[in-house]
Parts: structure tokens; C-alpha cells; sequence
């Protein structure tokens, strides 16, 4: 069976974030700290929260998810290297997701971050 495709509207945009440099190591090593960017962010992206998990390692890091309405956003500090790996995804055409981006770069205070956006469900098969 021969499949056609055609282009849609993108369903979502995916931004992932490299952090480098984070220069407030205090930031990244605390579950509350990031806790509360992590809501801070949702409220950034214009995103609805339903759920916030964020879980400490020792002696360092911390993962933090947080579920919105329009998928997610998550986010895993390794303090000892000065790095931040972020994803902010979300759906829908309400949604900031650039607004959220840039408060992470500017809270975690990173030197080097790098940017990476994707246009998700570009594509829709069609029978």
C-alpha cells in the first residue's frame, strides 16, 4: 500500500537546552531550588500544571519533572560539572515555550548554554 504525506501545522515544539557554565552551584544541588524553577517555568511557558516530581541524588544532582497539560518539562543538574540538561515540550498554540528557555538560561546563570528546537508531528500519514 503506497503511503502519502503531507504537511500539517507542527502539534508541538520541543526545545532542548545544554546548559554549560552554570556558575551557581547552590542552585543546582537543591530539590527546592529547582522545584521552584521548575514552576516558575510552567508559569513562564503559559503552560498548565498538573503534577511536580523532583528527586535529589547524593552527593550530587537533582531530576526534576514537571507534567503540564501540554506534555512536559524536565530537568537533570550534574552540579560538580557546572551542567544542565533541560526539555521543555509542549503543544498546542497558547504555549511559550521560548519564554521558558530563556528563564532557565537566565536563572541557572549559564555561560555556554546551547538551544536545539524542534518542530514535532510535522508530518501526518495519510491511507
Amino acid at each position: 500500500m503506497k503511503k502519502n504525506l503531507h504537511t500539517i501545522s507542527p502539534k508541538g515544539v520541543h526545545i532542548i537546552l545544554d546548559l554549560y557554565e552554570c556558575s551557581n552551584i547552590s542552585i543546582l544541588n537543591s530539590s527546592e531550588k529547582i522545584e521552584k524553577i521548575l514552576k516558575n517555568s510552567v508559569k513562564k511557558a503559559n503552560a498548565t500544571l498538573i503534577d511536580i516530581k523532583v528527586h535529589k541524588f547524593s552527593p550530587y544532582g537533582v531530576s526534576g519533572f514537571a507534567l503540564i497539560s501540554e506534555s512536559h518539562i524536565s530537568i537533570h543538574t550534574w552540579p560538580e560539572k557546572k551542567y544542565v540538561g533541560v526539555d521543555i515540550y509542549t503543544c498546542g498554540d497558547k504555549t511559550l515555550p521560548e519564554l521558558a528557555a530563556d528563564f532557565f538560561i537566565k536563572t541557572l546563570k549559564s555561560k555556554k548554554p546551547t538551544i536545539v528546537k524542534i518542530e514535532r508531528g510535522i508530518y501526518a500519514e495519510k491511507f
